[in-house]
């Protein structure tokens, strides 16, 4: 390079216009997956302002597929170089590392940077940001989205190239907790978990290694058989499972808690406790905690045993283990759990592992990657978690196989929190009845039909599916369980309300409105709110403005009804 360049992540001066151009267009290809071009003016609020039209938005769109460059002051059709001018901004190269860093979730600061060059000649500035490639399993958000860049756009990320992401191998992460405890002996840990673990070790190998043998162990062969001690030394996971309750402070500044709270139908607090380690002991403890009631079968009921409790015991057992297993103890939070009346509520810290409930449901093996390998490993050991990886699906096909409603899974992939709803209560037991003696239904579709029985939306291919098979009925964009199903399971009432009543019996109610209104009249709003109550509860209150102003319209065409002003009256 010149001399009349001067180091990079300086201001750097050309003598000669053109060559700062060759250089640019040499060193920053045009327009690719990792090189941005862009005229200041075309960003719109420069940094973070609209999203898509920001700089953040396209720092985000690069970050997340192999890293690249943002080239600032050229405009992007003719490539002529037009600089920009951040003084207005009161920003700096090195300010606006930190707000970048500020604005984009999970943006590495290793190899972010900004060079700016400045032209001798015409004074005019480029800003080149240096955007590292996102970190393993985590995005990058702006606008508290994951952007991608399609052929010349910015579009939210797909569903697809973020489930690759958040499923990409961390080879050279290290496993948390595998790291070894500084100073910590077998003094540390809790007798009566020790023998609970040997005990579970000698059901889990039984098969394998003969129990006499275990039983010769000492304590420290087991603790390295069981994969939680290394060269003599206890690892995090040997603290977390089999430590006492004041040898937690070791691993500090991890929190190692689980918080259990009761709530009562209001939402209101009524007890709460925190437990800690040796969690092969307090599990049991915990869940103790939960009133897990027994149901009797209702009258004139067939479907259920004579009784039955409100919670699967394998379900709520796999589903607190599953949180302590993955919580990522760096983010020092507790595993919160949650009883309601209804449901309990399972949420700790860290990405999903598998990506997308979707995957993890359709995974036949086991899990490929876990964020605390050495711990779920012993867990396995200690009969904690039965299967690797396969928990997921047994508790959905567990609360099927019982007719309960399908866990609710709450994935926040920008704020790494794992949220998990598993209810104590049932749908009506006959429409259950009805889709476990369909042998055509598959796990699948119980979960899409248990999805639209929460009112939560599903995807127009499912939709139509679905659809096509008669189970449910409508438009792809205003569905319900069909009409046959809700006769037959005496869902009436709830379909009438979600689906409301039919266009000529509204007609009719608002001519039997427009009567009593006589000479009065009425406006549309007193209409509206006339006729609310019977509306579909599945549109929104804009949608069901434009399907009352578009009876009105269609009344007024077959001259039933005539408006004055904003006011309507009978014809």
């Amino acid at each position: 390079m010149s001399s009349g360049i001067k180091s990079i992540r300086k201001r750097h001066k050309y003598r000669i216009h053109d060559l700062k151009r060759t250089y640019l267009l040499r060193e920053f290809p045009q327009e690719n997956a990792c090189c941005e071009w862009k005229e200041m003016k075309n960003l719109k609020n420069s940094f973070a302002g609209d999203e898509k039209d920001d700089l953040i938005s396209y720092v985000s769109a690069i970050a997340n597929m192999e890293g690249g460059h943002l080239v600032i002051g050229v405009q992007d059709k003719t490539l002529e170089i037009v600089g920009t001018d951040l003084s207005k901004f009161n920003l700096n190269f090195q300010s606006a590392v930190w707000k970048l860093l500020e604005h984009c979730i999970n943006l590495s600061s290793e190899g972010l940077s900004i060079d700016e060059y400045t032209t001798e000649d015409t004074y005019k500035t480029v800003w080149i940001v240096h955007i590292p490639k996102h970190l393993p399993r985590r995005p990058v958000y702006a606008h508290k989205k994951a952007w991608q860049r399609v052929e010349d756009s910015l579009v939210e990320m797909t569903q697809e190239r973020l489930a690759a992401i958040l499923e990409e191998p961390i080879f050279e992460a290290k496993d948390w907790s595998a790291e070894i405890v500084p100073n910590a002996t077998l003094a540390d840990l809790d007798e009566l978990a020790v023998a609970k673990a040997r005990v579970m070790f000698k059901k889990v190998h039984a098969s394998k290694i003969p129990t006499e043998e275990i039983d010769t162990w000492t304590v420290e062969e087991l603790l390295c058989n069981s994969g939680i001690m290394i060269d003599g030394k206890l690892t995090r996971a040997a603290i977390i499972l089999l430590g006492k309750t004041v040898s937690v402070f070791k691993l500090r500044p991890a929190v190692v808690e689980v918080t259990w709270t009761l709530w009562d139908g209001c939402q209101e607090v009524v007890d709460y406790e925190h437990f800690t380690v040796p969690f092969i002991l307090t599990v049991d403890q915990i869940l103790s905690k939960i009133r897990n009631l027994t149901m009797r079968e209702l009258p004139g009921g067939t479907l259920f045993p004579e009784t039955m409790k409100q919670y699967d015991d394998y379900t709520i057992r796999e589903a607190l283990h599953n949180a302590i297993a993955h919580q990522d103890y760096t983010l020092q939070q507790r595993i919160n759990f949650v009883e309601n009346p209804d449901f309990l509520y399972y949420a700790n810290g860290g990405s999903f592992i598998p990506g997308t409930l979707q995957k993890a449901l359709a995974t036949k093996g086991p899990q490929r990657h876990f964020r605390n390998e050495c711990l779920c490993r012993a867990m396995v050991n200690f009969n904690m978690i039965d299967t690797v990886g396969r928990g997921i699906k047994k508790m959905f096909n567990e609360q099927w196989r019982r007719h309960f409603p399908m866990p609710d899974y709450e994935i926040d992939a920008l704020n790494k929190e794992v949220g998990v709803k598993i209810y104590g209560n049932t749908i009506n037991e006959k429409y259950t009845k009805l889709l476990k003696e369909n042998n055509t239904l598959t796990l699948e579709d119980c979960i899409l039909l248990d999805a639209v029985q929460k009112g939560h939306r599903i995807s127009e291919e499912h939709v139509l599916a679905l659809l096509g098979r008669g189970l449910l009925e409508g438009d792809v964009l205003e569905y319900s369980i069909s009409l046959d199903i809700a006769k037959k399971t005496k869902q009436l009432s709830d379909y009438t309300r979600n689906r409301g009543l039919d266009k000529a019996k509204l007609q009719q109610m608002i001519l039997q409105y427009l009567q009593n209104a006589g000479l009065v009249g009425a406006k549309r709003d007193a209409i509206f709110e006339y006729l609310k109550d019977v509306l579909p509860k599945t549109k929104t209150q804009e949608q069901q403005e434009r399907m009352v102003g578009n009876i009105l319209s269609e009344m007024k065409g077959a001259g039933t009804i005539i408006p004055k002003g904003r006011t309507w009256y009978l014809k």
